[in-house]
């Protein structure tokens, strides 16, 4: 890789110079990443020994618990130990790596909403046949699909990104992120540039439509249920997804929302900050709190530890 370029480490900038906000920061992630490590971990576990919880949809929620640990884990630790240690500086081979690791995991966190949004469609409009379309061999194939659009997607504009040359080292970030690297490149990257744009589209209209298409589908399926009880249940078991959705899809649409381009970076570092660290924690407490089966089998768990320790 350092054949591409003069430069064999960069500095990355964090996101502020202030020492009491520093230490603020630092707290703030520290709680956020271990609360999301093992709040996913907890959600990994119940879907592995509880045995209510070997449907399709706890298949699928398992393998987001185990993304959201990677995406967090691909740059927070790092940024944590740059501000405990005062060192900023990162090498080209783990800048890169860290640019391939948090897009491979972001970018399959997408596809996999979408996966579950379908098994949503499936589990409300065809309950009947809901077993057999997806069972365990389909939703392996389904979750490998994922895995293997992303790195599809992703290899033309990677593949043009290890042959920039850089000019400057400094890097106006917290992590090693696409739009700042571009920015210090003396390469044109114009091409480049319309590569990330076109990949970024494909990703969000993909899947927004996949998941907007099973909700038309789903919603009108529930408005034409006669019982009001069943119309709540059937919400209910699509509630937690909705708000995981949301909060995906809206943090997205801000980062390509920008009011100017003089604070481009600055609202660019906030939204990565709530994406790396506030969403992979709230998304496993969102779960819990809202199924009523993952919160019987955490009581369930508790009790075999409790259980377990006693004797």
């Amino acid at each position: 890789m350092r054949n591409h370029t003069a430069l064999t480490t960069f500095i990355l900038l964090g996101l502020t110079e202030d020492p009491q906000l520093q230490i603020l920061i630092f707290i703030f992630l520290l709680i956020t990443y271990m609360l999301s490590v093992i709040g996913n971990l907890t959600i990994i576990c119940l879907t592995i020994v509880d045995s209510h919880l070997k449907t399709a949809m706890y298949f699928f929620l398992q393998n987001f618990s185990f993304l959201e640990i990677s995406f967090t884990s691909a740059c927070i630790p790092r940024f944590l130990y740059s501000i405990s240690t005062g060192d900023r500086t990162i090498t080209y081979n783990a800048c890169m790596s860290q640019l391939f690791f948090t897009d491979l995991f972001g970018i399959t966190e997408f596809f996999l909403l979408a996966t579950m949004s379908y098994d949503r469609y499936v589990a409300i409009c065809k309950p009947l046949h809901y077993m057999i379309i997806m069972n365990h061999r389909a939703c392996k194939r389904l979750l490998l699909g994922c895995w293997m659009i992303t790195l599809l997607i992703m290899i033309p504009p990677l593949s043009l990104g290890l042959e920039l040359q850089f000019c400057d080292s400094v890097i106006d970030h917290f992590v090693c992120d696409a739009n700042p690297l571009l920015k210090i490149s003396c390469t044109d990257t114009w091409f480049i540039e319309q590569i990330v744009i076109a990949c970024s589209v494909i990703i969000f209209i993909m899947t927004l439509v996949c998941v907007l298409l099973s909700y038309i589908y789903i919603i009108r399926t529930i408005l034409g249920f006669s019982s009001v009880q069943q119309r709540k249940k059937a919400f209910s078991t699509c509630s937690s997804h909705i708000i995981v959705v949301s909060i995906t899809y809206g943090s997205c649409i801000f980062v390509y929302t920008k009011p100017s381009a003089k604070d481009d970076m600055a609202i660019n570092k906030g939204v990565t900050i709530l994406t790396t660290s506030l969403s992979p924690m709230l998304n496993p407490f969102i779960y819990t709190l809202r199924n009523t089966q993952v919160k019987q089998a955490f009581i369930e768990f508790i009790k075999r530890i409790a259980l377990y320790i006693k004797h």
